[in-house]
């Protein structure tokens, strides 16, 4: 790039010139899978690149779920959805019950994140159904997203340098005035905070609440991240299991158990694959079954059933494993487009991996950090603005929400932002949850009264004690022939 053109490119972000963005059409009455009820939906021309405003364009897709009430208040609730790379939209029909007292009042906006869903999406093809040896084979990893990154580059929002957090939130703003509203109210998860505490940076003025759950901020690199915060919830599942008197009567040597599979990787196997029936014979590698692991770990009604799966794995039956990760992985709507993740953390994690404290995992390692090193080297990078990183004062009250179990999101990344937000921010820790909390048990009523109080004083004295009860889900035990016969 000609330091030129570089200039203006970095000029343009750091001084929030996102271009003049078209009158945006009228809402339009329509249908999204899912809700049963029909919303109102909407298009906004945004320029792809910032200091380009006259040059190529992308069309930014948005959904207004109106509120029920007559009289609706005027603040509406923003959802910026995780990944990075989920579709917002995509998520609504999930989300919607959670935030039906918000909804009665307030509408509810379901913006794709420019690179999702329907706004210059940047997908690639879905490899579920793939054998599982190419699932295992990094290489093969690498070249699917080099041959992915190849067809994307093709397309007329092809620059990959465009997708960051920064300029996604300009977006977001100019949605919200396309909409004419004032102030408005941020729901984000995972990722979606990092989204949000951009929002906020740049537009501290706009926001009158936030609720983040499941914390992830700017300053954290998240493929180191990944090892930390994974070998942390792993090690808290063999202390929980090992506590627990059924789990240690079932599984006496869990732990060791899971040292010695690890030990014995690689391995051909046999395993009948989770989603086609099909078995197939590969060999099998330590990070394939890391992987199966962690995902598993994310929700613990899943991270419940990980002792029985390792103890079966360790005895070569490896079903349990397999089936538990894809039942994370396979609902449609949490699948990232990985173009767009992919163009969000090399520009803004890799960078900061070298520089990072989070030590590995002793069994995760450095394998999910040596994968995106290795797509990285080659992937186009925006480059984030000045500040991007730092966290100013907030001038709005912000709930932050922490799973204690969580392998990506943990209170510790929660509890570094919210003293860097200051006075008008709270965190809040339920034990025994896992990746995201306003789904579990009252969380959906703690959201409700933060951001329906009438002050930021009431919302951040709002009371959460409801959530302190939330169990760990005991180990699930198969039922076998044998046990089946004492009943």
């Amino acid at each position: 790039m000609a330091p030129a053109v570089l200039v203006r490119r970095v000029l343009a972000v750091w001084l929030g010139l996102a271009g003049v963005a078209s009158a945006a059409p009228a809402l339009q009455p329509c249908r999204v899978d899912g809700i049963r009820n029909g919303v109102q939906c909407g298009t906004l021309t945004r320029p792809l690149d910032p200091a380009r405003p006259d040059g190529t364009s992308i069309a930014i897709h948005y959904v207004v779920v109106p509120a029920l009430a007559r009289r609706k208040l005027p603040d509406p609730v923003f959802l910026l959805a995780g990944g990075p790379g989920q579709s917002a939209i995509a998520l609504a029909p999930a989300v919607l019950p959670l935030l039906d007292r918000l909804n009665n009042r307030r509408d509810l906006v379901f913006v794709d994140q420019r690179g999702t869903g329907r706004s210059a999406p940047l997908t690639c093809p879905d490899t579920r159904r793939a054998p599982l040896a190419e699932q295992a084979d990094a290489d093969r990893q690498v070249a699917h997203l080099a041959a992915c990154k190849a067809a994307l580059q093709q397309k007329p929002w092809g620059d990959l340098r465009d997708y960051t957090t920064s300029i996604a939130m300009q977006d977001l703003d100019a949605v919200r005035r396309a909409l004419g509203m004032d102030r408005i109210n941020l729901l984000g998860a995972s990722y979606g905070t990092r989204a949000a505490l951009e929002y906020q940076r740049q537009f501290p003025d706009a926001v009158r609440r936030s609720v983040l759950d499941g914390v992830a901020p700017p300053d954290m690199a998240l493929p180191a991240a990944f090892s930390t915060d994974g070998q942390a919830a792993l090690d808290a599942l063999f202390a929980a299991c090992a506590g627990t008197p059924a789990c240690a009567a079932a599984h006496p040597a869990l732990h060791a158990r899971w040292e010695a599979l690890l030990a014995a990787m690689p391995k051909p196997v046999a395993v009948r694959h989770p989603v086609t029936g099909a078995v197939e014979r590969f060999t099998l590698t330590r990070s394939m079954v890391l992987d199966a692991v962690r995902g598993a770990l994310y929700v613990p009604a899943l991270a419940a059933a990980l002792p029985a799966a390792i103890d079966a794995a360790a005895d070569d039956r490896y079903e349990g494993l397999f089936g538990l990760n894809t039942a994370y992985a396979s609902r449609p709507e949490t699948l990232p487009a990985l173009g767009m993740h992919f163009s969000v953390v090399c520009a803004e994690d890799l960078p900061r991996m070298a520089a990072s404290s989070d030590p590995p995992g002793a069994d995760f390692g450095s394998a999910a950090g040596d994968l995106y090193r290795r797509v990285c080297a080659d992937w186009p990078r925006g480059i984030p603005p000045a500040g991007f990183y730092d966290l100013p004062t907030s001038r709005a009250a912000v709930l932050l929400l922490s799973g204690g179990d969580d392998p990506a999101t943990p209170p510790r990344h929660a509890e570094r932002v919210a003293r860097r937000l200051g006075p008008l921010a709270r965190s809040i820790v339920v034990p025994h949850a896992g990746h995201g909390v306003m789904g579990l048990g009252c969380a959906r009523d703690v959201i409700y009264r933060f951001i329906d109080a009438g002050d930021d004083r009431a919302a951040l004295a709002v009371d959460a004690s409801c959530l302190d009860g939330v169990p760990r889900p005991p180990a699930f035990e198969p039922i076998t022939a044998a046990a089946a016969d004492t009943r």
